[in-house]
């Protein structure tokens, strides 16, 4: 399966800048940045503890 920019849905295939981590808040949910959305800080939303980055 791809992983997809959790902010865009862009895949995030061999993106130079891309990042995967857990939710800072609950660690339960895996984020995926790609180098566009972490370059403008589009903002994203845990959909388990509500977080909301970037801060």
């Amino acid at each position: 399966m791809d992983k997809l920019c959790t902010s865009c849905k862009r895949k995030v295939v061999n993106d130079k800048g891309s990042v995967s981590f857990r939710c800072p808040q609950c660690t339960n949910y895996d984020f995926v940045r790609c180098a566009s959305c972490r370059t403008i800080a589009v903002k994203f939303a845990c959909p388990n503890c509500s977080f909301i980055g970037p801060n």
